[in-house]
């Protein structure tokens, strides 16, 4: 168990979250040309989860909301292609012309990653959880004050 508070080990966590955070979106959307999807995402943001329940700064809730939805995801979008004549798990590409950024081009598979992302996530919650995750970020909360003694 970690017995001490680091406040700059804490620090560097928050700052470096939102760039993780970044690079796994990132990972997600590009990964259908690129290196990289639903599953490299999910683990990105499973260390991002991971190291923020070892500093403290959030305890590890939502695994089976998060695995029982991505998996609901993935399902109906596995089966829908059935629902109109096509195969399972067929792809259907998208493209529109939006103002902004132009020509934007996505398919079925996108929906089917996230669904991935949300297991992984789900899976690295819930491995965090059985292994006293929320106890280390309770014990983690608990900060010495300047006289030695722990806050509640």
């Amino acid at each position: 168990m970690i017995d001490s508070y680091s406040p700059v080990t804490r620090l560097g966590i928050q700052v470096a979250s939102p760039f993780a955070i970044m690079v796994g979106v990132y990972l997600l959307f590009a990964g259908h040309n690129n290196p990289g999807g639903g599953f490299a995402a999910g683990l990105v943001f499973g260390a991002v989860i991971t190291l923020r329940v070892l500093v403290g700064l959030q305890e590890p809730n939502g695994a089976t909301e998060l695995v029982a939805g991505g998996t609901l995801l993935m399902v109906i979008v596995s089966i829908a292609p059935l629902l109109w004549g096509g195969v399972l798990l067929d792809q259907q590409v998208i493209e529109a012309e939006l103002p902004v950024l132009g020509k934007v081009k996505t398919g079925s598979a996108l929906p089917f990653d996230i669904g991935v992302t949300a297991v992984v996530i789900g899976v690295v919650i819930a491995l965090l959880d059985g292994l006293g995750g929320t106890e280390l970020a309770k014990s983690m909360n608990q900060q010495p004050t300047a006289d030695g003694e722990e806050s509640p």
